[in-house]
């Protein structure tokens, strides 16, 4: 088992210092790996995959979330990719990702370039290519994206192009577009009182108008750029939430909405100042969109996510697609079928009629709706759509440091050597779809995977109480401890 590991790291190690593509796009830290030579390189990379697929005459789009240097690093590539023939779109303030993606489709282009690091700290940076069919690239694309990296120029350009380069706004079409997965009339009767925290993101002067639009009251937090996120990090989770949990609960507010930095990923407080889970929003709106806008199709969820949702599928007769962890996997899935909600376990979701991206902007507003539906508080709501899926279920996700070859060398030592009990509870079956899921013959699940942006081992859990959690997430965190260090967080 040692030796395996010994080889594994030395392989990784061969292969640290590329750019390596993740779940979504690729990303770094600011001055360290995501620097201008390199923007350059994969701006290139990604122009000889255009070269195949798309003809000169479409545009290429480009938009860039709050970071710091994103704007910056946006006009590079945009200089790039117009030496090199392309005609340029840049939008003309930082733009959520749903919207980017939306304008992909709308504009007829050759995709879009989007920089961002999503929900990741400050320091980092991204970039993602988003194809013309408006959502993630496909591995089959971003894997002729990498292989085009070796060969890619680093070089800063060096033509005067700026004819081919141009400001737009994306923001009226996607607006009228989203209006329309909307029931306006609905959610304006309800008169909500909502409180937003923009957690200094794009969805500021995007997801606030769209309430105001639709009649709600609002009260604002965090609307301007800082590119430290104040201090925080730009993920709606609990730890970042807590001036939004005070102001719902101290107006007593119907909900509390939120969005990560690009805004493709939603968080929602409830009326008591519960910070609710994505599992728990999924099952949520996979219920409001069959009962209250009788809608149809497949559920499509991660191997990460809560079986709630296969629950659900079945006592309301849709198919349930697992796929692996990413919604590009997701996407693809809405692009082949009818999907009524496809979601995954960290905050992104997108339903039927809308593009197969993860919008938070949309999710935090269907929320909104399925309140003025049904005229009952969210955490109600929240309690009936648990008890008919068959609930409660309790999730928690480890996230234990390791340096990446150890990352590397613990999955394929579990992929190899499948335990036959956890937690003293017998292992009934293996999944390998992504990472390691151990099905556990009282229901519970486990699942080992590695992060594709950052050094750790991510542990999933599954089970039906607390005490159970708590027991196989100790036996987890043991075992793995065992094979590799833990480096600290």
């Amino acid at each position: 088992m040692k030796r395996r590991i010994l080889t594994s790291i030395l392989l990784f190690m061969s292969a640290a210092s590329k750019i390596k593509f993740g779940t979504d796009g690729w990303r770094g830290i600011i001055a360290d790996d995501f620097t201008f030579s390199n923007v350059c390189k994969v701006t290139r990379a990604i122009a000889a995959y255009l070269e195949t697929a798309y003809s000169k005459d479409r545009p290429v789009l480009i938009a860039y979330d709050t970071r710091f240097l994103a704007d910056v690093f946006s006009r590079t590539a945009a200089e790039v990719l117009a030496d090199l023939g392309w005609t340029v779109k840049i939008a003309d303030r930082d733009c959520p990702t749903p919207v980017i993606a939306y304008n992909a489709e709308h504009l007829n282009s050759a995709g879009a370039l989007m920089f961002t690091a999503s929900h990741n700290p400050a320091p980092y940076c991204g970039i993602k290519y988003i194809p013309d069919y408006a959502g993630p690239a496909t591995p089959e694309i971003t894997d002729t994206i990498v292989a085009n990296i070796d060969s890619a120029s680093d070089e800063p350009p060096t033509g005067d192009r700026d004819s081919q380069i141009s400001t737009f706004d994306p923001k009226p079409a996607y607006l009228q577009f989203l209006y329309q997965r909307l029931d306006i009339d609905r959610i304006r009767s309800a008169k909500l009182n909502v409180k937003y925290d923009a957690l200094f993101s794009t969805s500021r002067g995007y997801l606030d108008e769209v309430l105001e639009y639709c009649g709600c009251q609002v009260e604002s937090f965090h609307t301007h750029r800082d590119v430290l996120f104040g201090g925080g990090m730009p993920e709606p989770k609990g730890e970042q939430l807590t001036e939004l949990v005070d102001a719902v609960t101290k107006d007593k507010a119907d909900l509390g909405l939120t969005t990560d930095g690009d805004s493709d990923r939603f968080g929602v407080v409830d009326e008591k100042g519960n910070v609710l889970t994505p599992n728990t929003i999924l099952l949520l709106l996979a219920r409001h969109l069959t009962k209250n806008k009788g809608k149809t199709g497949a559920i499509v969820r991660t191997v990460a996510t809560t079986h709630l949702l296969d629950n659900y599928a079945a006592s309301n007769g849709l198919e349930l697609f697992e796929t692996a962890v990413g919604f590009k996997y997701v996407g693809a899935k809405m692009r082949e079928t009818d999907v009524l909600i496809g979601g995954e376990e960290s905050g992104g979701l997108s339903v039927i009629g809308h593009i197969p991206e993860k919008d938070g902007i949309l999710a935090d507003m269907l929320v909104a709706e399925a309140i003025a539906f049904e005229g009952k508080p969210l955490s109600q709501l929240v309690e009936e759509a648990i008890a008919e899926a068959g609930g409660p279920l309790y999730n928690k996700r480890l996230d234990l440091h390791l340096t990446e070859g150890h990352k590397q060398a613990v999955l394929e030592t579990y992929k190899k050597e499948t335990p036959s009990k956890v937690a003293g509870i017998g292992v009934k079956e293996v999944g390998r779809k992504d990472g390691v899921k151990l099905y556990l013959e009282e229901g519970s699940w486990v699942l080992l995977r590695p992060s594709g942006t950052e050094p750790l081992v991510r542990v999933y859990i599954e089970t039906d109480s607390t005490q159970k959690q708590q027991q196989i997430a100790e036996f987890m965190e043991k075992e793995i401890q065992k094979l590799a260090p833990l480096s600290g967080k």
